[in-house]
C-alpha cells in the first residue's frame, strides 16, 4: 500500500499557516496590532508549537484518510473532536479580550490569570491528538 507523502505535508504546512494567520487577524481585530505583537512576541514558543501541533495532526489525518479507502466515520470524527478541543483549549484565552463586552469581568480576570497554564493545556491536547493518530495509523497499517 503506498499512500503519497507530499500532500499531507502540504496540507500540515497550510494548516498551521493558516492558524498563525487566523491568530493574528482576529486578535489584531480585537486589541489592535501592537497588542497582538507583543503577544505574540511573548508567547511566540507557545504560538508556534500549537500551530506546528494543529497542521501535524491535520497532516496525519490527511495520510490516514488516504490509507482508509472505506468510511471509518467514528474513529475519524473522534481525532476531529481531540483536535478541535486542543484548540479551544489554546485559544480559549483570548476570550479575555471579548468578555468584558459580554459583561462577564470575573471571569475575563480569571482567563487572563491563567493564560500560561491554558497553552500548556492546549499543548498537551495537541500532542495527545498528535499520539492517537499516530496509534490509529499504526493499528490501520497493522491490519
Amino acid at each position: 500500500m503506498h499512500v503519497n507523502f507530499a500532500k499531507p505535508i502540504l496540507y500540515g504546512i497550510f494548516a498551521s499557516v493558516i492558524l498563525l494567520g487566523i491568530y493574528f487577524a482576529v486578535l489584531t481585530l480585537v486589541s489592535g496590532w501592537t497588542f497582538t505583537l507583543s503577544q505574540f512576541l511573548g508567547f511566540w514558543y507557545f504560538i508556534v508549537n500549537l500551530s506546528a501541533g494543529f497542521g501535524i495532526q491535520v497532516g496525519l489525518y490527511s495520510y490516514l484518510r488516504n490509507l482508509i479507502k472505506e468510511d471509518h466515520g467514528k474513529m475519524l470524527g473522534v481525532t476531529g473532536t481531540t483536535s478541535t478541543v486542543a484548540m479551544i483549549s489554546c485559544c480559549a484565552h483570548y476570550l479575555a479580550n471579548l468578555l468584558p463586552i459580554l459583561g462577564t469581568a470575573g471571569l475575563v480576570a480569571i482567563v487572563a490569570q491563567f493564560q500560561v497554564e491554558l497553552f500548556w493545556v492546549g499543548l498537551l491536547f495537541n500532542f495527545g491528538g498528535i499520539l492517537f493518530m499516530i496509534q490509529r495509523i499504526y493499528q490501520f497499517k497493522k491490519i
